[in-house]
């Protein structure tokens, strides 16, 4: 596969990304506080699934590592909202047992291809340590907001999963300007912005309730 087709997905993975941050931007600021839209899981689950598919292409472990963190939580997220019982069952099995089959086409010769994740020569160690570091911190914050929601019932993104996102995405952002990725790049630039604008929104309606 070309590099531009790779490209390809990876940015179709951020312009869903954007999407649901767009998304969930303006009806937050329409309402004065911060709201989930169900279309935020929806498009999350699915950027998920291909940026999976670009990290695994361009032989990035911090990206797939990103991804596997979080996409199990989107689905969960689908179905506090109601909304998973609304996918076909078909969909709903193949988005299941994606990450499951990843996992195993990696085997070579029944031998995981540890190398090709680990030993790329275009991602030092110290600078996969980096990116594998920053994309824990990013992803964090779904394993808080999973928490939060489940013992509030209801899908919820609560102040600390924003600044969890804000300070993940710099150190996400540092690690795309080195390993010269537009596709990180360009995702977490704009990402940050919304990420700042909702801890300004939340802090407002925690002051306005108190």
């Amino acid at each position: 596969m070309s590099s531009w087709q790779i490209y390809s997905i990876g940015f179709a993975a951020q312009i869903l990304f954007s999407a649901r941050l767009i998304q969930q931007w303006l009806v937050s600021e329409k309402e004065k506080k911060v709201i989930t839209p169900a279309l935020f899981w929806q498009f999350s689950l699915f950027a998920s699934f291909l940026l999976f598919v670009y990290g695994y292409l361009r032989e990035d472990f911090s990206i797939m590592l990103g991804q596997a963190i979080t996409y199990y939580i989107y689905i969960r997220n689908i179905q506090l909202q109601g909304d998973w019982k609304k996918i076909p069952t078909a969909l709903k099995f193949f988005l299941h047992v994606f990450p499951i089959f990843i996992v195993i086409y990696s085997y070579n010769n029944n031998i995981l291809d540890i190398h090709k994740l680990f030993n790329n020569e275009n991602i030092p160690l110290w600078l996969l340590i980096l990116g594998s570091t920053a994309q824990i911190i990013f992803n964090l914050r779904f394993i808080y907001q999973w928490i939060y929601s489940e013992r509030m019932k209801s899908s919820i993104l609560p102040l600390g999963f924003w600044i969890l996102s804000l300070t993940g995405a710099l150190m996400v952002l540092t690690y795309a300007i080195i390993r010269r990725d537009p596709v990180l790049f360009i995702g977490h630039i704009m990402g940050s912005v919304v990420y700042a604008r909702n801890i300004i929104i939340s802090r407002r309606e925690k002051n306005h309730a108190s």
